[in-house]
């Protein structure tokens, strides 16, 4: 899979789930493809992983502790909560989907 490159403007202000919805949606066509939301959810994973070893380390995480993960695990998470948050099954998060709780 190719990776889109981190969110620009992953630091900015997100109060609305347009807001959301506008940022992950990196090809503009309205709903987010699981390729937009684990590009938009792992750049907190990037940011911490210190070494570019693709794992983090219990040093990398917040508090120093905690086991070892890696970024095929952390994708492997993100990939099952995008399943739940799309209801209709149709591979892309609408705006609907995205203001849901987490399922």
């Amino acid at each position: 899979m190719a990776w889109l490159s981190s969110p620009a403007s992953a630091q900015a202000r997100v109060e609305t789930t347009g807001d959301y919805l506008q940022r992950m949606d990196a090809n503009g066509d309205g709903r987010v493809s699981l390729e937009e939301y684990l590009a938009w959810m792992s750049y907190a994973f990037d940011a911490m992983d210190a070494n570019g070893d693709g794992v983090l380390d219990p040093a990398e995480q917040p508090g120093g502790k905690g086991t070892p993960i890696t970024r095929s695990q952390h994708i492997a998470r993100l990939t099952a909560r995008f399943q739940r948050q799309d209801v209709n099954h149709d591979g892309f998060l609408s705006a609907t989907e995205l203001a849901a709780p987490p399922q």
